[in-house]
């Protein structure tokens, strides 16, 4: 169960920003995280992204750097606000992951960032759905999360993250094969990265 840190993480931006970038360290800082599952994809004017589950928008600052049409959508009227602030150059949805309030087939890139971990198995098999439905045709699904650590060294620090700041989801979670999940949704061309001693996953799955 997590502690107090977590309602406080959610209430004081500057205390969510403080951990992220902590915790980003682990790859070579938040450039280098937020770029990891966009790694090999070629994004440009043309194309469309979801960011999915925006928060405030730390990954959709980033997005915007690759000149495509990037909407943000979160659950959170109050992330949605700080999003618009500090990243006018997308548009934002209010909704949530598993009904997204959408139209099948208009995304090429449906992005989510250290969100799935904070969803039921139930919502993730929603979210999974979803996410296939408004994607094009030979869209991708590409997300960044938690993972179980092969290298016994990154267990500590991530059991305490988790016990801080996270729920019985993000466990869940790093118990969960995403890849075997994505593939009996119909996703194809699945491929996963593991980093931080395998407590970082990417992953990147085509409709």
């Amino acid at each position: 169960m997590a502690t107090i840190l977590r309602t406080w993480s959610y209430q004081y931006p500057w205390l969510y920003a403080t951990v992220s970038t902590l915790a980003t360290w682990m790859v070579g800082g938040e450039k280098r995280f937020h770029q990891l599952p966009l790694l090999g994809l070629s994004l440009g004017p043309e194309q469309t992204i979801l960011d999915l589950c925006c928060g405030g928008g730390q990954a959709t600052q980033f997005l915007v750097k690759t000149q495509a049409h990037v909407t943000g959508l979160d659950a959170s009227p109050v992330a949605l606000q700080r999003a618009q602030a500090q990243v006018p150059q997308a548009a934002y949805v209010q909704g949530f992951a598993e009904a997204l309030p959408l139209p099948d087939n208009s995304f090429d890139l449906v992005h989510t960032s250290v969100a799935l971990h904070e969803m039921t198995p139930e919502q993730l098999r929603q979210i999974i759905q979803e996410v296939y439905r408004v994607l094009k045709p030979g869209g991708i699904f590409t997300f960044i999360d938690l993972h179980a650590p092969h290298n016994w060294l990154y267990w500590p620090p991530l059991a305490l993250f988790m016990a801080l700041f996270e729920t019985e989801t993000a466990w869940q979670l790093v118990k969960t094969d995403l890849m075997a999940l994505l593939e009996q949704n119909n996703f194809q061309d699945c491929q996963q990265w593991l980093y931080a001693g395998g407590s970082l996953q990417v992953l990147q799955a085509r409709k």
